[in-house]
């Protein structure tokens, strides 16, 4: 699953913050006005804004080049600090500018409560010889990179100038945009492939008000009209809701989850979708995930990332079927939501009538070459017709609850049909894995399998070792 993908290079442009917190207790009111007292315990800084987007990238395993303006002051020096301690993400983009003053969030907090946000930031236009080198700097790094993310906090480095420059550069090189947007209205993101609003920001940018889910595809067609690519409405609690050029909805619903804070939840989503994009997987999947992320990310008190460990655990436990015996539509449905999970599905098939040792040897060997497998087993009228009038010597329920119980077993469907050539059809496996009785060319429905890019594995058998071998040595003569 996540933890195969081979993470690409990702670009991340944007406004850049140092988000400091203040962690205490507070045990009275103050005497001189009626305000909490806090006993301060400690003080931090981590990223925030795009530098968060960038360490969210970088901790999952990309390579992130990081593009935004600071100024020439001691928050500047902390902000790099803190993201120098990852050795994933280049600093060389990021510009330094006299005249700009390091934006800083402080929150004061007790307990888990955030009692206050203090707020310092001076901004005015950028000088044009800065938004020069921020051009520059960032140009170069999408000729490097797999994917582009702007970030955009309204905070002036993503001007309309950055924002035509960068993004048509990306464009020429064939660079897929992600934008995490904060306009009214989004035709400066002209040429981006996805904008990311939460429900508020396209409701703004929409000129609409928003229920129910049609009002939602409704407000994402009007301002996928505004740039010209897909939306992504990322909608809190209700998950998100993909919506492309070409008509196509998705819908990822959210996972219950104990909420403490959302601060830097879009950061994460935006930086999962891009960095799955750059492991070469499609944008449904990378929803999927993205919504997983987000869900530990609230979980989690202040501006956090995520680790590719606890996304995979996660999503692992979200998968789990535990050997289930479905129907092939539920089945299509399962490996379907796996997929865009990022696993790999394992396909193999037989009569498993009297479960030995050269069965289990088989589906072990079937579970090392992927991620989910699921074990196609034929009906008792399709065993007779293959096997004989005496076949099967137990019924399809007790051989589906036989497979089902082995722990290498994902999910478990029954066939009627002399070969499982239909069900491969349904399901699309990344492989299938027979024994080495066969050769390549004789695995049905291999050819389909490799025709959109899995594969067959034939595995080595126990010698000696059949059901029919077994039946022969119990009857008599």
């Amino acid at each position: 699953m996540i933890e195969n993908f081979n993470f690409g290079r990702v670009a991340v442009l944007g406004d850049l913050v140092l988000d400091c917190y203040i962690n205490g207790s507070v045990g009275r009111i103050s005497p001189e006005a009626p305000v909490p007292v806090l006993l301060r315990a400690h003080h931090t800084a981590v990223p925030g804004g795009a530098a968060n987007v960038a360490m969210n990238a970088a901790t999952l395993g990309c390579t992130v080049e990081l593009i935004g303006l600071v100024g020439c002051d001691a928050p500047a020096d902390t902000l790099k600090n803190t993201l120098s301690e990852s050795r994933n993400i280049d600093l060389s983009g990021i510009v330094a500018d006299p005249a700009w003053t390091t934006i800083t969030k402080t929150r004061v907090i007790s307990g888990r409560q955030q009692i206050v946000r203090i707020d310092e930031e001076f901004i005015d236009p950028i000088a044009q010889d800065t938004r020069t080198r921020l051009i520059d700097a960032a140009c170069r790094a999408v000729g490097r990179a797999d994917v582009l993310i702007c970030s955009d906090y309204a905070k002036g480095v993503l001007c309309d100038d950055v924002l035509k420059a960068v993004i048509g550069h990306a464009r020429q090189l064939g660079v897929p945009v992600i934008v995490d947007p904060k306009r009214k209205d989004f035709a400066a993101y002209r040429g981006a492939t996805l904008v990311t609003p939460n429900r508020g920001e396209i409701a703004v940018a929409a000129g609409m008000s928003l229920g129910s889910d049609a009002d939602i595809e409704r407000a994402a067609r009007e301002v996928s009209d505004q740039f010209g690519g897909d939306v992504l409405v990322t909608r809190s609690e209700e998950g998100m809701t993909l919506v492309r050029r070409d008509g196509r909805v998705t819908h990822a619903r959210a996972r219950k989850s104990e909420v403490y804070d959302v601060s830097g939840a879009g950061d994460t989503v935006v930086a999962t979708i891009a960095s799955v994009l750059s492991a070469g997987q499609d944008l449904e999947t990378a929803i999927v995930i993205a919504t997983c992320a987000a869900s530990i990310v609230v979980g989690k008190l202040g501006t956090a990332t995520v680790t590719r460990h606890e996304l995979s655990a996660a999503l692992s436990a979200e998968m789990r079927e535990d050997g289930a015996l479905v129907s092939i539509d539920r089945a299509r449905a399962l490996t379907e939501g796996w997929r865009h999970h990022g696993a790999r599905i394992v396909f193999t098939n037989g009569c498993f009538d009297l479960i030995h040792p050269g069965h289990i040897s088989l589906i072990r060997a079937a579970a090392r070459q992927g991620d989910k497998l699921v074990v196609a087993l034929n009906s008792d009228a399709s065993v007779a017709r293959l096997k004989g009038p005496a076949r099967p010597l137990q019924d399809e329920q007790a051989r589906a609850t036989v497979i089902g119980a082995l722990r290498d077993v994902d999910l478990v469907v029954i066939f009627d049909e002399d070969t499982p050539l239909e069900t491969i059809r349904a399901l699309r496996p990344d492989i299938i894995v027979k024994g080495s009785d066969y050769q390549e060319h004789e695995v049905v429905g291999g050819d389909i399998v490799k025709s959109y890019g899995g594969s067959v594995v034939l595995v080595d058998l126990v010698a000696g070792r059949s059901t029919t071998s077994i039946v022969r040595k119990m009857l008599p003569g």
